[in-house]
């Protein structure tokens, strides 16, 4: 059997935590499934942002159902609405109030009146665009209204302080990963008038409030209902597998979304597998069926949103299909926004005799364990999409079947205002059962190439950095591609357009390309210039008129247009021609380069000018704030520049090669005088005892550009491993977090394999003792490892620095 060859030696094995958050369905940055705890059945499966999109799986084995997927959503009555229901009458000011401002017998008479939606956004109605606001939101509950456990429900950004009828129940400096709920004493509910205040601080980026309360209800337990016994799962590069012991059968769950970089067309299919494989462990025959629900919150960004279900066949398959009634393509932008557009499916081959159902959400496991009923609801909220697969009798030999989830988007992304469509149907004449059809014909080949490269790309990283770092790999494989969506430009170009999840939601943000751009490099440098593309496209066109690289291309999914408030001119420079020149090495042509050639022959002069000794400006780290004089940015511009310089020699300008070249070297000159500080470089120039990683040295020797002498890498090496904590090496002296995909550049440079190693292992670490449960995070603490921000972003895609150093210095 095909499964069974999926279960490899160098893949994670052994029940143990294997990841903070396990990819389930990973196709792009909308459709993104995970589970957030080590058991499959622990928790309810969630988007990448932490919104739940539940998928519950149940097997039958001889009368008894055991669950190994998923839990249902837990269960909220409302006694306070939020914006998500509906709009409310609020008190606010901009002003610090004096007095007891919490308290319910504050006046308010000189605060405004306004209505939520709160924020800064285009559909906000209280508009809040300073640092600070007060908000007083006054609500009446009944006398003897009975609760099981209260929760404030809310969202906000950055940080919050929050009263019930004047008295502190909730703070917190950070901002809301989506709505969270946070237990309140119910005793402090009053029955008639009530008082919930606010305080939030915005301090970047955008802004929002909404506050309610909600009883959280205790859960309807099926006493049907067993827990299957999960042995084991395994992380490959595109596949999850977990393996369960019920009862008289073992059962293994093959999760697969083929992200494979050298198929364009695969890739960007949008249609992931669920393998189940069952055999009896007793030597006895059972009979077994298999149950899969998938939530329509797959389709809405908030759950109230009603939605349209179907079920249909075709000539091979049976599907179940549903979308939101309103069907509101490309409107919605932003980072914590689920997609509300297109239709989710389920399909399954006509020959292994499924049936299908729809439901409530809430029905869907009752409705199983009852027997499956066979009337189908259409139309309501988070209703449930069900298929029961039947094994029959299954004895010691395994039986292998499959369903499909997939979702037809329409469009995908809005660019310079035309609407285009996902690559597979740039033509507008494919269709989505068309894709499902072919991926159930394909789907032995497709495993096949699947378990290919998971372990030819395992092989290939433990070569290059051993068992830590090949697993780090692994780790970041599908959560960096699945942040990308693939379509063709009007130009007729690849555009591979990212989404700067949980930081910001921009559309191909070059400083979050930057660090990506190893895993592309490796795997397919098309793909690369297709997040390059739409950046020159952007200056050469004349639509972004700086001398400079633009930051982004707008938030996702409208790249209409730079969308952040502040350039990071030096960075996105020296960025863009870095990039262009590590294509044209992986390519073994400066085709690309020549292509662009003024505008990079614009952005290097800028870099001559503006690049040694950086001005007050923000780059990559710009959580961490402005800084002047940045060694780590001036580092850039020199690398940048040297590789202008390779650029034209490959393309035979040898005298602006020449010049270039002298640019540079005169600079690492100057650069190792202003950064020098005894044992380090630091992290301003002529700033003794402050220190920074210098990560963007690492192209230096990846492009074999030989302009900083091994002395500035063997000293800044010895000096890191000084400074490491528990869970990695901080980013600079400022402050104790780091960031853990510029750790892996800066291992890359490190001399020795030892050196290397040292500054790996608390990443991998980190990565498997944090506690915070979301798609890797590479912000986090060095000191507890718990995440500071940033999750399931591309960004990881910067772990295969090692990978591509060994690959591009053997050509």
């Amino acid at each position: 059997m095909l499964v069974c060859a999926i279960f490899i030696p160098f893949s994670l094995s052994a029940q143990q935590r294997k990841a903070p958050s396990y990819p389930l369905i990973t196709n792009n940055t909308y459709f993104s499934v995970w589970s957030n705890s080590d058991k499959l059945a622990e928790s309810t499966t969630t988007h990448w942002t932490g919104a739940e999109q539940s998928l519950i799986g149940l097997i039958n084995v001889d009368g008894t159902n055991y669950r190994f997927l998923g839990k249902e959503p837990e269960q909220y009555r409302t006694i306070l609405p939020t914006s998500e229901e509906k709009d409310y009458v609020v008190k606010y000011t901009f002003t610090k109030p004096n007095g007891n401002w919490t308290g319910v017998e504050f006046p308010a008479t000189d605060w405004e009146e306004g209505s939520s939606p709160i924020g800064d956004g285009k559909e906000d109605k209280l508009k809040w665009t300073s640092r600070d606001i007060w908000i007083r939101r006054a609500f009446t509950v009944a006398q003897a209204e009975a609760i099981n456990k209260l929760l404030l429900k809310l969202t906000w950004d950055d940080d919050i302080e929050v009263s019930l009828n004047g008295e502190p129940v909730f703070a917190k400096k950070g901002v809301s990963k989506g709505y969270e709920f946070i237990p309140v004493d119910k005793s402090k509910l009053k029955g008639g008038e009530n008082i919930l205040a606010m305080h939030i601080v915005n301090t970047g980026g955008g802004a929002r409030a909404d506050i309610g309360l909600v009883d959280h209800e205790k859960p309807a337990l099926n006493k049907q209902l067993q827990m299957a016994d999960q042995k084991n799962v395994t992380i490959n590069a595109t596949q999850t597998i977990y393996s369960f012991k019920c009862g008289k059968v073992d059962l293994d769950v093959t999760f697969t979304s083929p992200l494979l970089l050298s198929d364009l067309n695969l890739l960007s299919r949008p249609v992931s597998y669920i393998t189940y494989n069952v055999k009896a462990n007793d030597g006895k025959t059972h009979k077994v069926k298999v149950f899969f629900s998938a939530s329509t919150n797959l389709a809405v960004n908030q759950s109230k949103q009603p939605v349209t279900a179907s079920k249909y066949v075709t000539a091979n398959l049976s599907i179940l299909k549903a979308g939101t009634n309103e069907q509101p393509v490309l409107q919605k932008a932003g980072d914590d926004v689920r997609i509300d557009w297109g239709y989710m499916y389920v399909a399954a081959p006509k020959s292994i005799a499924v049936s299908q159902f729809i439901t409530n959400g809430k029905d869907a496991v009752e409705a199983f364990c009852n027997g499956e009923k066979t009337s189908t609801v259409t139309k309501g909220t988070q209703l449930a999409l069900n298929t029961v697969i039947p094994f029959e009798q299954v004895g010691a030999a395994a039986v292998s079947k499959f369903i499909e989830v997939g979702y037809d988007d329409i469009y995908s992304v809005q660019y310079f205002n035309q609407n285009l469509r996902p690559w597979w149907n740039t033509s507008g004449k494919e269709t989505i059962e068309g894709q499902l059809s072919k991926a159930a014909d394909e789907y032995s080949s497709v495993l096949q190439k699947c378990v290919s490269f998971n372990k030819n790309m395992y092989t290939d990283a433990f070569k290059s950095g051993g068992k830590s770092y090949a697993e780090l790999c692994v780790l970041a494989y599908r959560q960096g591609i699945a942040a990308h969506t693939l379509v063709k430009s009007p130009q007729g170009e690849v555009l591979w357009f990212s989404k700067e999840n949980f930081s910001g939601g921009f559309v191909n943000t070059v400083d979050v390309t930057y660090p990506s751009a190893p895993l592309y490099l490796i795997y397919n440098p098309i793909l690369m210039q297709g997040m390059l593309n739409g950046i020159f496209y952007f200056s050469e066109s004349g639509k972004f008129k700086d001398n400079f690289a633009a930051h982004d291309l707008g938030t996702y999914p409208h790249a209409n247009g730079q969308t952040y408030g502040e350039g990071m001119p030096v960075e996105e420079s020296g960025n863009m021609i870095i990039l262009t020149a590590a294509i044209c090495k992986a390519q073994g042509n400066p085709a690309y380069a020549k292509k662009h050639w003024k505008t990079l022959s614009t952005w290097v002069n800028y870099l001559t000018e503006e690049g040694f000794d950086p001005k007050n400006q923000l780059c990559t780290d710009d959580f961490a704030g402005h800084l002047a004089r940045n060694a780590n940015l001036s580092v850039k511009a020199i690398v940048g520049i040297g590789c202008y310089a390779q650029l034209a020699d490959a393309m035979g300008q040898k005298a602006t090669a020449v010049k270039y070249r002298a640019i540079a070297n005169d600079m690492v000159s100057k650069w190792m005088k202003l950064a020098g500080d005894k044992d380090h470089y630091t992290l301003t120039f002529e700033n003794p005892g402050s220190w920074s990683q210098k990560y963007n040295l690492i192209w230096d020797k990846v492009l074999r550009l030989n302009l900083f002498p091994q002395s500035v890498y063997d000293t800044e090496t010895k000096y890191y491993l000084t400074k490491q904590n528990e869970y990695g090496l901080p980013l600079d002296s400022r402050k104790s977090y780091t960031k853990s995909d510029w750790i892996m550049w800066t291992a890359t440079f490190a001399p020795t394999r030892e050196q290397f190693d040292t500054l790996v292992e608390p990443v991998y670490k980190y990565a498997l003792e944090t506690q915070s449960r979301v798609p890797l995070s590479d912000w986090h603490e060095t000191t507890n490892g718990k995440q500071v921000g940033f999750q399931a972003r591309s960004v990881v895609g910067g772990y295969f620095m090692k990978l591509l150093y060994d690959k591009i210095r053997k050509e």
